[in-house]
């Protein structure tokens, strides 16, 4: 096929400005992709990534409803329960309104010990677990305010005053960490839950949900269903999920992204699949005499039918790649801005490796019935066209 690679250039070639403006709109179809791929990892890495061993517990009536921290050690009782840790929603800003802050009052150690991918340094969280008063903080979170260890930050909490209304909180970034999967969350904070609930003047004594591992993924809706029914008929019953539910409900609290997505990349990819199979047909029928002459000198039907369909391909893979390439630069350059938001907003090597097959398929879908009609061609009919 590549010594037919002139060939195809130069058919190209023809209609120079036919086809730039056909490369231009491929690579206007795959940009869009590229950058709702990243926005549907922003809001489904942690549903990707969310541990299969791990359950969420929280208020029947809603995730804002709090939970006593006494439940701690009764769901530890629980059969099937191997670890149990919990988390509560700060509400913090750094600076201004629009510096919106994910920060966690959580047990550092357990906590720690449940989400081994979190990568810190053992001076960084002997430091962290020694100082009641400090703070580890994600990559992307720090990277996006410029923060450094053994800086003092001050967060502002829109739910939890100090003594004497005070809502700003100082605290001491102890250390950096990073996620293992590159995709991961890094854009959180995380401080000592004890220092949080003995300084705090509201809701004292009581916590966010519970995360609970578990011995046996496989019994995860027996030992859901055990917690659920240990507090049953309480004045604060529980409901207990997989942490991959938990996510998935918090992000779609937006609207199912994925969907979104998915919608939309048909509807563009159909648009182009009409642009590009339109331009094929005019090519092919542009060249219907010298396609005759090729099958005269020698061409089989079958190289006729690969040239076509190698030229339509090698269009898409252009503009694909172009366009893919663009995103690529735009994500790297958005995903600073729009980390409060989507701490992973990335283009996964998922992503791409989709993007190079829906070039391909895309290339070939164009031009094959052009291709076929063109191949099938009664040399003498063609040459009468």
């Amino acid at each position: 096929m590549l010594r037919f690679l002139p060939l195809i250039t130069a058919n190209l070639r023809r209609r120079a400005l036919r086809t730039l403006f056909t490369l231009a709109s491929i690579a206007v179809a795959f940009l869009l992709y590229g950058l709702l791929a990243a926005v549907k990892n922003g809001f489904e890495a942690g549903a990707e990534l969310a541990g299969a061993d791990r359950l969420i517990t929280i208020h029947k009536v809603s995730l804002v409803q709090p939970l006593p921290s006494s439940y701690q050690q009764r769901i530890a009782a629980i059969s099937g329960v191997s670890r149990v840790t919990h988390s509560t929603w700060f509400g913090g800003r750094y600076q201004n309104d629009r510096g919106v802050i994910q920060a966690y009052p959580v047990e550092p150690e357990a906590y720690l010990d449940m989400y081994p991918e979190y990568v810190l340094s053992a001076e960084d969280r002997r430091r962290w677990i020694q100082d009641r008063g400090g703070v580890i903080v994600g990559r992307a979170l720090a990277d996006r305010f410029g923060w450094h260890t053994g800086e003092r930050i001050p967060i502002r909490s829109d739910i939890y005053p100090r003594q004497n209304d005070n809502y700003t909180w100082e605290l001491v970034i102890d250390g950096i960490f990073e996620n293992q999967d590159p995709s991961g969350d890094t854009g959180l904070m995380l401080f000592h839950y004890d220092y949080f609930d003995e300084a705090r003047t509201a809701g004292k004594g009581t916590v966010g949900w519970y995360i609970v591992r578990i011995a046996d993924p496989a019994r995860a809706v027996q030992v859901s269903a055990d917690i659920d029914r240990s507090f049953a008929n309480s004045s604060a019953e529980t409901k207990t999920g997989t942490e991959k539910a938990f996510v998935q409900s918090f992000a779609q609290q937006t609207g199912d992204v994925g969907a979104i997505v998915i919608a939309i990349g048909i509807a563009v990819f159909f648009t182009m699949l009409l642009v590009s199979g339109n331009t094929m047909a005019q090519g092919v029928r542009e060249r219907t005499r010298e396609l005759a002459v090729m099958k005269t000198l020698g061409f089989r039907n079958g190289q006729v039918l690969s040239l076509i369909l190698g030229e339509s391909v090698l269009v898409t893979a252009v503009g694909g790649l172009v366009g893919l390439l663009g995103a690529l630069l735009l994500v790297g350059k958005m995903s600073l801005q729009l980390s409060q938001y989507l701490s992973s907003f990335v283009l996964t090597g998922k992503a791409i490796a989709a993007a190079v097959a829906l070039m391909l398929d895309l290339g070939l879908l164009a031009a094959l019935l052009p291709a076929l009609r063109a191949s099938r061609l009664p040399i003498a009919e063609a040459l009468r066209r």
